[in-house]
């Protein structure tokens, strides 16, 4: 009799995110793999000790795809900014890693190139060493952020973003004056989350890296 065919650490990442791709990273699990590839769960544990461990390795294999080839140009913030928008493309080819990224973040080769980068890039702005730690973590929370929301915001149907927008010109537009002065002020001008995500993207890391460099 046949024995159980034995997966490469490379296969079982393939079809980890596949899996994330079709389905939601909430309901994936190492036994709903095991059984997409035929084996079972102690197998893909002598690949990784968790769940969370091959998350991860498939979360830093979006970021090793998107560092490949990358060949840094420009003064620090413009080299931030063409990473950020590298990542941004990635992540947004594979949504549902995005919020496996967010959620369980990543050790390997590409979190490594991802981080290399991002220090060079502050070096290379001038920012002191004594502060680039905190200043990288800054970025990396908000670029990680950033992306996560764009990526969830892509999985919603067309049918939920008309509902969504339907919901949200009402309790805007419907907002008692005297209750939400504000809400109400601003009412016609006010968009909502899902508006504009591309530019808004963009202007917000902007804003961080020109308020980073006042700093």
């Amino acid at each position: 009799m046949a024995g159980r065919r034995r997966w490469s650490t490379e296969e079982i990442l393939d079809a980890a995110a596949e899996l994330l791709r079709t389905g939601d990273a909430d309901a994936f699990s190492v036994r709903r793999l095991a059984s997409e590839l035929g084996t079972d769960s102690s197998s893909l544990y002598r690949h990784f000790r968790s769940k969370t461990e091959l998350l991860r390795a498939v979360a830093d294999r979006v970021l090793l795809a998107a560092m490949e080839g990358h060949r840094p140009e420009g003064d620090g913030k413009q080299r931030i900014t063409a990473l950020a928008l590298r990542l941004r493309e990635a992540f947004g080819e594979q949504p549902q890693l995005a919020a496996v990224w967010g959620r369980y973040a990543s050790s390997g080769d590409g979190a490594r190139l991802m981080m290399e980068e991002v220090i060079q890039a502050l070096r290379a702005s001038g920012i002191p060493d004594e502060e680039i730690p905190e200043r990288y973590h800054r970025l990396a929370v908000l670029i990680a952020a950033l992306i996560a929301f764009e990526a969830g915001a892509a999985t919603v149907g067309p049918d939920e973003r008309a509902q969504g927008m339907e919901l949200f010109r009402v309790a805007v537009l419907g907002a008692d004056p005297a209750r939400f002065p504000a809400v109400a002020h601003f009412a016609r001008d006010l968009r909502p989350l899902g508006a504009d995500r591309a530019a808004a993207f963009e202007a917000i890391l902007a804003a961080h890296l020109e308020g980073a460099g006042r700093g």
